[in-house]
């Protein structure tokens, strides 16, 4: 039987509705901490959840948090939003990428996983069969510890390289994922790194068309998103509002290239809100209303004017793709 696991508890896809693919929502990553970015702590619940009622209130349903262990998740916070908002939550099990493992092991991490005193540490001294049970045991029994399951497992890479680590971390992720059918997700720092990933996932056995491959706006390189599309994997574009990377004319023309090439069916959307000068109710940013309410009606216009049926590639983006993305297919 197929299913989506939320925070909630396991649905069946065609629940889960008009779908964000890649937030943040409540976290305090421990390195940012230690670094004083206050900017990257998302550390107010209740501002976080007008956030998330807005985005609910212009008929949003369900947001993937794609907070790892590694970059501060506060569990108890985002299940608590979800079911005030009454909205589906996808909470992610994994990892996220190396340059974040310097910061000090989290005391509630510890009870866990033993008395390591950092990621790194952590990481380097597991086996890739421990992390992977880690990872097992945050989707069949709760993340950190908690009674809220994880419904897709994680690993990252940083710019242009992968580490030692980071290989571990995506074949326990590997591992994880054919012991639980858990989707996956890929980090890809600014974009890179996707096809590398792929062979070492392709050396796990893991079969394509079950990750996703974040960050992909990231790279506005349509012949790099075509090579990962022709593996059957989907392409994340959760940089929406991001202007400081790219304006939304590349954006949107990237993701027309690939609906132009026949591979609309593995496109996702969302937009990585991690920051408080990104939410509306930190900081006076675009918000999580921003998608559903300016950019869904501009790319609708621009797929028009291209030829596109704008309100049905929407439709796939945001709720038949993700239906299909994060189902554990048993």
């Amino acid at each position: 039987m197929s299913f989506i696991r939320t925070l909630h508890g396991d649905i069946h896809p065609e629940q889960l509705g008009f779908t964000y693919s890649h937030e943040h929502i409540v976290c305090r990553p421990p390195y940012w901490q230690e670094k004083g970015e206050d900017d990257l702590l998302l550390d107010d619940k209740e501002k976080s959840l007008k956030d998330v009622l807005d985005f609910a209130k212009h008929g949003g349903n369900a947001l993937v948090d794609a907070t790892a262990v590694d970059y501060g998740r506060d569990v108890e916070a985002v299940a608590d939003i979800a079911k005030k908002a009454k909205i589906h939550i996808i909470g992610t099990a994994g990892f996220n990428k190396s340059f974040l493992w310097g910061a000090k092991l989290e005391e509630k991490i510890q009870k866990v996983v033993g008395p390591y005193a950092t990621y790194y540490e952590w990481i380097e001294t597991a086996t890739v069969n421990e992390l992977a049970e880690f990872v097992i045991q945050e989707v069949e029994e709760g993340l950190e510890g908690t009674s809220y399951k994880g419904g897709q497992v994680k690993f990252g890479t940083g710019y242009n390289r992968i580490t030692p680590l980071e290989e571990k971390t995506i074949r326990a992720v590997a591992r994880a994922h054919h012991a639980t059918k858990a989707p996956i997700h890929s980090h890809t720092e600014a974009g890179t790194m996707a096809l590398e990933q792929i062979e070492i996932l392709r050396s796990e056995g893991v079969d394509l068309s079950n990750v996703s491959f974040g960050h992909m706006d990231r790279n506005p390189d349509p012949y790099y998103h075509e090579q990962i599309a022709k593996t059957g994997a989907y392409l994340c574009f959760d940089g929406i509002g991001k202007i400081k990377y790219a304006p939304e004319s590349t954006r949107i023309h990237c993701i027309l290239e690939l609906v132009r090439k026949g591979y609309e069916k593995q496109i996702l959307v969302s937009g990585d809100t991690a920051r408080k000068s990104y939410y509306k109710h930190y900081d006076y940013g675009l918000g999580l209303e921003y998608i559903i309410s300016k950019w869904v009606p501009r790319f609708v216009d621009e797929a028009n004017r291209a030829g596109f049926d704008g309100e049905k590639l929407i439709y796939l983006f945001f709720v038949e793709n993700p239906s299909r993305c994060f189902t554990f297919k048993k």
